[in-house]
């Protein structure tokens, strides 16, 4: 009765093996995910939008998504953009200081890239 229990065991075990050196040839490819600053959406990386906070104290809009400094995503829609820039969230995130003329360049960016891209 014990034999047969390792047998089982044995068995149990070569099957498990079996399977996950099966599984090791499939890789699932990871994708990066970020949150929208306005919606609180999480969303891949590719589908957001990256402000950053460059070294030398400036905010820019991010295309590649590569550039240094301190970043915070926003989706591309209008509304997130309005939303994120209103309040405080965008300071918070970039952890720096936004100027009115600040938040009004951003806007215009905004609303030109959007344009283009729709």
């Amino acid at each position: 009765m014990v034999s047969g229990l390792r047998n089982g065991a044995k068995n149990q075990n070569l099957l498990t093996k079996m399977k996950s050196s099966s599984s090791q040839s499939v890789r699932i490819k990871h994708i990066p995910q970020r949150t929208c600053l306005a919606c609180r959406q999480v969303k891949a990386k590719r589908e957001l939008i990256r402000l950053v906070h460059t070294p030398d104290g400036n905010i820019e809009i991010d295309t590649s998504g590569k550039k240094a400094g301190r970043g915070a995503y926003l989706c591309p829609v209008l509304e997130c953009w309005e939303a994120g820039l209103k309040g405080k969230q965008l300071e918070r995130a970039l952890r720096s200081h936004l100027t009115q003329d600040n938040r009004e360049q951003l806007i215009k960016h905004a609303k030109d890239w959007l344009k283009g891209a729709n």
